[in-house]
């Protein structure tokens, strides 16, 4: 019912408690209790005895109402679970994966306690301040091709924040998205499969919007900023997970019907890795080389300072100044 009263507020004109009541079915005292609950929630809702009510402002809020106000897809987000704090999306999204939430749900959150980025790192989550969320996606793929997702993903990442806020984000390679050099997204891929089959993936995005440095911890002030802080004034979540979400469910069904050679050339306009000098860490150690091109199935090729070619599929990259040859 609220989300029915928002939707009549949207229109811009004052509209009575009477009419509202007689089209949704209600009391004009639930009417009433409604616009009081929403007006708590921070929405900004002038009343006149002759006119009735009109919405002002809504605040910059994730929430389902939010969100689906304009949204363009198909599947993402079309199902949406809300809430004000979670330990984590990711752990959330998990849960309703396993039973059997569809193809496309999406988890977001105002705040989380346990943000989590690759290898478990944390995620910096005030409330109020960034994007975090997780779609439940089912694509009929080879568990071999989720490495790709992402990188593709990556893409949609950078052309969302370029469109809306002018800026020229970069991807470091596979997938941190990079502002004046400093990382303000990620992208976190965890899956459920067997040898030959994905039963479900969880696509947890991370986005710094309107932190200030302030809230990074210490050690994170010299490699992490936000969208605000390089824009210079804050910046609407909602209008960035409304073009968000359009533009990776295309690139998640165009990815699912093409190889990622489709993509090469989309990633390398973002890209901020290839022709640098880096520092790889992995599992089995690190070394420094110099990035030369990311080849058909994602990898990135890198010359070491033996001149060996070598073909990274994961590991933490850095960018160095360290002599790679």
């Amino acid at each position: 019912m609220r989300r029915e009263i928002l939707k009549r507020l949207r229109e811009g004109a004052y509209i009575s408690g009477e009419n509202i009541a007689k089209n949704l079915g209600i009391t004009r005292t639930a009417v009433w209790k409604y616009i009081r609950n929403l007006r708590k929630a921070g929405y900004q809702i002038n009343s006149s005895p002759r006119l009735g009510y009109r919405l002002e402002q809504a605040p910059d809020l994730l929430n389902p109402e939010e969100i689906q106000s304009g949204l363009t897809t198909h599947v993402f987000g079309r199902s949406i679970q809300y809430h004000e704090e979670a330990a984590s999306t990711q752990y959330e999204a998990k849960r309703l994966a396993e039973s059997n939430a569809e193809e496309g749900t999406l988890v977001v959150a105002e705040a989380q306690s346990e943000g989590r980025g690759r290898r478990d790192r944390h995620w910096v989550s005030p409330p109020g301040m960034g994007i975090y969320l997780s779609l439940i996606l089912r694509p009929d793929l080879e568990p071999f091709n989720i490495a790709q997702i992402p990188i593709v993903m990556g893409i949609g990442i950078c052309e969302s924040i370029s469109r809306v806020t002018g800026l020229q984000p970069r991807i470091k390679w596979p997938n941190d998205v990079l502002l004046e050099g400093k990382k303000v997204s990620g992208i976190l891929v965890e899956m459920s499969a067997e040898p030959e089959r994905v039963h479900y993936i969880i696509l947890g995005i991370g986005i710094n919007v309107n932190t200030p440095a302030s809230m990074f911890p210490d050690d994170l002030r010299s490699t992490a900023t936000s969208i605000a802080e390089v824009a210079g004034h804050p910046v609407c979540r909602r209008t960035l997970v409304q073009r968000i979400l359009p533009n990776i469910e295309a690139l998640y069904d165009e990815f699912k019907t093409a190889n990622f050679e489709a993509f090469r050339e989309r990633w390398r306009r973002w890209d901020q890795t290839i022709h640098s000098r880096v520092k790889i860490a992995d599992a089995s150690g690190s070394f420094v080389g110099y990035a030369l091109d990311i080849d058909k199935d994602g990898a990135l090729i890198v010359k070491d300072q033996k001149d060996k070619i070598r073909r990274v599929l994961a590991g933490d990259v850095t960018l160095t100044s360290e002599l790679a040859h």
